[in-house]
């Protein structure tokens, strides 16, 4: 019974970080829309959401900074990770299939660290998390939009953004799973903040390219953005303690699908049937996965 009490406890914190990775992806389009693309535009985003998640998270950590050799290695691997992730973010949205782009990022988000948890670590397959991984998974694809051309180019980014990613999660995992000296969470999510910044800051004066101005709806996108993401990932680690990836990734894909229909509603941009059946489909798999052993 204290088992299921402490799970539940930390599915409360999981849809704690899918209601803010619902809501970054907003900040991150309303960038690229005020800001623009590019490799220079990636490192101005990533060293302002680093500087606004850095701060956020030391006043979560009490301002207390920690270390270990092996904290720093995965924090870099995560923080080139995310960099990557965003500049192919970046280059993409507003030029590309929206619908496309978002089944490519929430499939690579599920699929990595589904596989990785379940062949690298022993995870459990059960048939709660089958049944939840196949409907979440349809009903992703129900949701792409028929009709909408997309520039062979930009297929290298689909592939990118579904890797990169899924190996966010990946990494979060191995970070969990090592034998290494670790620091908290919490501890983590800052190192890779502050790497995140230092990388970005380093290699900004030789990106040459065109120096926009910085508008103030485009730095709150920015620091909106570093805010809610780092503080989401940051619940996913600590859960992670808990929860098996297999499970909590699926978990995370069919909130961020369900909550993002339901902020749709506030737009000129209501969910269409095929939508509301794909949010049907993925609370249903959540469901399963939840309460099915």
């Amino acid at each position: 019974m204290e088992k299921d009490v402490v799970y539940l406890l930390y599915y409360g914190l999981i849809t704690a970080a899918v209601a803010m990775f619902s809501v970054q992806f907003f900040f991150n389009q309303q960038f690229e829309h005020s800001y623009g693309g590019g490799l220079r535009s990636m490192l101005v985003f990533s060293a302002g959401s680093g500087l606004a998640g850095l701060i956020v998270l030391l006043a979560i950590n009490g301002f207390r900074v920690e270390f270990s050799p092996f904290a720093l290695v995965m924090a870099t691997l995560a923080s080139l990770n995310s960099m990557a992730y965003n500049f192919c973010s970046l280059q993409t949205l507003g030029k590309i299939n929206l619908s496309l782009y978002s089944v490519f990022a929430m499939l690579g988000g599920m699929v990595l660290p589904f596989i990785g948890g379940i062949c690298l670590y022993g995870e459990p397959l059960t048939l709660g998390k089958v049944i939840c991984f196949l409907t979440v998974g349809g009903s992703l694809f129900l949701t792409v939009k028929k009709g909408q051309k997309t520039e062979k180019k930009f297929y290298f980014y689909y592939a990118g953004i579904f890797v990169l990613n899924g190996l966010s999660g990946v990494f979060s995992k191995i970070y969990q799973e090592a034998d290494y000296a670790k620091i908290s969470a919490a501890g983590y999510s800052i190192l890779i903040a502050a790497v995140t910044l230092v990388v970005a800051l380093s290699f900004l004066p030789f990106v040459h390219g065109e120096k926009r101005k910085m508008t103030p709806k485009a730095a709150g996108s920015m620091f909106g953005y570093g805010i809610l993401s780092r503080v989401a990932n940051w619940l996913l680690v600590l859960a992670l303690a808990h929860l098996p990836a297999s499970a909590q990734y699926p978990f995370v894909t069919g909130g961020v699908m369900i909550l993002s229909t339901a902020i749709a509603y506030l737009t000129p941009s209501k969910p269409d049937k095929r939508e509301l059946a794909a949010v049907a489909l993925s609370f249903a798999g959540l469901l399963i996965l939840v309460f099915v052993p």
